[in-house]
């Protein structure tokens, strides 16, 4: 069973069977004929000759596909890692084009590394600080600045790269540089066929049929010698292998882009995978091992000529909808890039490089939820702000800048919340054992004037510790001739920190001293552990211990005594 666990592909490959190859092979080819024309284009946006984008669609899916525990993930080349490698390389001004292929090819390297550890380390959770606003203000951002990179290749201009939106948009204001007219008509032209094709049947190929058409238009018209950029010569051949040269200040230098790539990198894979999960009930995505596939994935690729990769959003749910039941869908289409290398490179040696740029912009501009950002925005108006600051801070500072804001800007966000938890004051309702909040059912409770009821729905640590003193003291000044005991609801309170313990000393100490009766009610094993064997106890005394707030109320008034069943349970620590 361990060996599966490490080797998931033995968990589908021992009952294997000859109807899940008819399956495979299908969703194999259909995935194949998407990833060649979007790998090349992909590597177009990360700066690279657009033969990387078919060298990092082989070795990395093979690795994967052996294992990985989604069966449908499909891995290679993507939109955003490509982004990010353009501006981590970007801002080191790389002059040499080779010497910019090996830092490429030594991020994935790093960034594989990263996530393998990751994953020895069983730090799957790690994620979990991309929060979702965060991650739909980057991805949005992310997704204009991709779309305006590939206004060089669409309008056939020079154009400085940048990853920040005001100077793109003050290099084309600024550009002298005018229109090249053939090279604008076949990317718009590619544009407009794209999205007739999917309004047609999204199931047809149209990034394939715009590839062949525009070679096709390229070869026939003679147009590279009239000024259109063309891929030109692709290597024939598979990758060789290859093991990165690298000193201590590259590794530097490309850290915090390693970092930064190996993060949104799993982000992406384990979000798709879950999700595709939740239609096969056949298998478990297991995020620890995840890290552990896409690690290796992007280790021994890079070995083999790679940038980093990771799993796909679109090729994989048409690798799910083409019916792939298992990871030798993965192995088929990584034969079918291996063949295209070995023999038929020669065939897009005339591909415009504005039909990979109109591949581009149509791919990310469904990166773009407004829909969501409109939901927030009604709804949460709190975790709106997150996505703002991300979108802009992505937009205007830089793609590494955008993420670490996200992530600052969630765990404040957070913060905040633990300072200020959700908090009520609770009253009877009429003769029953039911409490509840005075200001949701003002009709139906009794408040009264000797006795105050707060349940505090969150932990208490120093954080917050100030404000739950605010609450009590504040409460207890509205009432201040009568209020003669105060029960503290803890069913929520699962932890108690040290600052918190000693100022929660201090203020049932002052509360008795002004004559009122402090009883805690509800605590959980956890926190009534930490009350019992603090000094708290000592002056709150285990018989102020009571499970519920109407044994605390009923006591209080002096209507009935606990009886040794609930003194027992009121001061038990093993729940």
């Amino acid at each position: 069973m361990k060996q599966k666990s490490y080797l998931p592909f033995l968990n589908w490959i021992s009952n294997y069977s000859i109807s899940y190859l008819k399956h495979d092979l299908f969703a194999g080819i259909t995935v194949a004929v998407l990833l060649i024309p979007q790998g090349m284009a992909y590597a177009l946006i990360a700066g690279l000759p657009p033969f990387y984008g078919l060298y990092a669609a082989l070795t990395p899916q093979i690795v994967y596909a052996f294992l990985g525990t989604s069966r449908q993930l499909a891995v290679g080349p993507v939109a955003m890692d490509s982004l990010l490698v353009a501006a981590g390389l970007g801002a080191l001004s790389i002059v040499d084009p080779s010497e910019y292929v090996q830092m490429a090819i030594i991020l994935a390297l790093m960034m594989g590394g990263i996530q393998l550890l990751l994953g020895l380390l069983r730090m799957g959770f790690s994620v979990s600080f991309l929060t979702t606003p965060g991650i739909n203000g980057f991805t949005s951002a992310a997704a204009i600045i991709i779309g305006l990179s590939q206004l060089e290749h669409l309008l056939g201009i020079q154009l400085p790269q940048s990853n920040q939106l005001h100077i793109i948009i003050q290099s084309l204001l600024n550009s002298e540089a005018s229109l090249h007219p053939i090279t604008f008509s076949i990317g718009a032209t590619s544009i407009v066929f794209i999205l007739l094709i999917k309004k047609w049947n999204i199931k047809i190929p149209s990034a394939l049929i715009v590839v062949v058409l525009g070679i096709l238009w390229v070869y026939l018209n003679h147009l590279d010698k009239q000024g259109v950029a063309v891929v030109g010569i692709i290597p024939e051949g598979l990758p060789s292998f290859q093991i990165p040269s690298f000193d201590i200040e590259t590794l530097k230098k490309l850290f915090p882009t390693a970092l930064t790539l190996a993060l949104v990198a799993f982000m992406e894979a384990i979000s798709v995978a879950k999700a595709i999960e939740e239609k096969h009930k056949n298998y478990e995505v297991d995020a620890d091992q995840e890290l552990i596939a896409l690690g290796s994935a992007n280790v021994i690729g890079s070995l083999f000529q790679s940038y980093p990769t990771t799993g796909g959003f679109s090729r994989t749910a048409v690798n799910d909808q083409a019916g792939a039941k298992t990871g030798m869908a993965a192995l088929i289409t990584a034969l079918i890039v291996g063949i295209i290398l070995m023999f038929f490179t020669h065939w897009f040696y005339y591909l415009p490089k504005a039909v990979l740029a109109s591949i581009i912009i149509i791919a990310v501009i469904n990166l773009i939820d407004f829909k969501f950002a409109v939901r927030l925005f009604k709804k949460r108006k709190d975790e709106f702000t997150v996505l703002v600051i991300t979108f802009l801070a992505t937009l205007f500072l830089g793609i590494t800048e955008g993420i670490l804001y996200g992530i600052l800007s969630s765990l404040l966000l957070l913060v905040y919340r633990a300072s200020k938890p959700h908090h009520a004051f609770l009253g009877r309702i009429g003769t029953t054992n039911y409490f509840k909040n005075i200001h949701r059912f003002p009709e139906e409770v009794v408040q009264r004037d000797d006795l105050i009821i707060l349940r505090f729905d969150a932990q208490l640590f120093f954080g917050n510790i100030q404000y739950f003193k605010e609450l009590v003291l504040n409460s207890i000044k509205e009432k201040e001739t009568t209020v003669k005991g105060f029960i503290i609801n803890a069913r929520a309170i699962n932890y108690i920190d040290g600052t918190a313990s000693e100022q929660l000393y201090d203020l049932i100490q002052t509360l008795q001293k002004r004559g009122i009766r402090v009883m805690i009610v509800g605590a959980i094993g956890p926190a009534r552990d930490l009350i019992i064997k603090s000094k708290i106890i000592k002056i709150l005394k285990k018989q102020n211990l009571f499970i519920t707030s109407g044994d605390a109320t009923d006591d209080f008034d002096g209507v009935t005594k606990k009886t040794p069943l609930q003194k027992k349970l009121s001061r038990q620590s093993n729940e």
